[in-house]
């Protein structure tokens, strides 16, 4: 007999209200968003507090700044995750249909886009108050995957995002027509809890290791080298995921299965992939650039080794 995980009996709404009528929700994937926005700002505040962690004993914002920046980090996450989602995703229905671009309560961020949103705001930001880029991009790199790890949490509460059908003993039965759709499986369809995979390796460790390294390592002392991190191990994470990911629909067809965006013979990559290789490859180059531009001004061959925080 097959071993499957029941899907939990969680709503996606946490509660409630009515007002004048309308109802108004708070849901988990909401709650994850501002839950990981708010643990991440903390992290921030607690390493700019600590001149010891940055070069030159110089933090690159005050506490002040980080929250000033919260704003514009907010608004990079929300208009580039939804023009992303638009974009990368499902370009074809939008351009039918552009009035449903801004309702984001129906679902639908791209993780890339608001990567991109963040960088964007960030770099504006940095130019506005003369902030050194680098150090601030660790800084935001190290706050960054709790959200990650309570948002793919959300997306499972929520049933989505699921991943492709499987036998293994945690497989998941989710809920829902798309998710039971299993060409040649007799019975209830199991898929991967790929959403948790994603969890684990996005968010928990991979947070886990830059907070050691920034913290106890004093990797924030190389600027640019947490980011450069941050970025190869994100998109190793996703990466590697993609294999156990379901696509998203509208890139599976009869001939593709798989869901391949880009195709060689039997084999390809998906939105996911194609997307998360350039991550992998950038990250690598600004680890690089990052140590051999502090090699440089330490005038020697190889960066200075960072000590161990007390």
């Amino acid at each position: 007999m097959q071993m499957a995980i029941p899907f939990p009996d969680i709503s996606s709404e946490i509660f409630s209200i009515e007002i004048f009528g309308q109802a108004f929700a708070l849901r988990w994937y909401a709650l994850a968003y501002i839950a990981g926005i708010l643990i991440g700002w903390r992290i921030a505040v607690a390493a700019v507090r600590r001149p010891r962690l940055w070069p030159g004993r110089r933090p690159p914002m005050d506490a002040g700044q980080v929250e000033a920046f919260l704003t514009w980090a907010i608004l990079g996450i929300i208009l580039g995750g939804r023009l992303g989602y638009v974009l990368f995703y499902k370009p074809g229905y939008y351009l039918e249909n552009p009035a449903e671009i801004p309702v984001l309560w129906q679902g639908g961020m791209s993780f890339h886009g608001g990567f991109l949103g963040v960088v964007i705001a960030g770099v504006l930001f940095c130019r506005r108050h003369s902030i050194p880029l680098p150090s601030a991009a660790d800084m935001v790199a190290i706050a960054t995957p709790p959200g990650l790890l309570l948002g793919r949490i959300a997306n499972f509460i929520n049933g989505e995002l699921w991943g492709r059908p499987s036998d293994v003993p945690w497989a998941v039965i989710f809920p829902g027509t798309a998710a039971q759709d299993c060409p040649g499986v007799q019975g209830l369809c199991t898929r991967h809890p790929s959403q948790l995979y994603e969890a684990a390796l996005e968010g928990l460790l991979l947070g886990i290791l830059l907070l050691y390294l920034a913290f106890r390592r004093g990797w924030l002392k190389v600027p640019g080298q947490i980011t450069g991190l941050f970025l190869a191990g994100y998109g190793a994470a996703r990466f590697a995921v993609e294999f156990f990911r379901e696509p998203d629909a509208q890139f599976i067809v009869p001939d593709n299965p798989a869901g391949h965006v880009l195709r060689l013979g039997d084999h390809g990559l998906t939105m996911g992939q194609a997307l998360s290789l350039p991550m992998i490859l950038a990250g690598l180059a600004i680890v690089w650039w990052a140590r051999r531009r502090a090699a440089n001004a330490a005038g020697v061959g190889n960066p200075p080794a960072a000590r161990p925080e007390a």
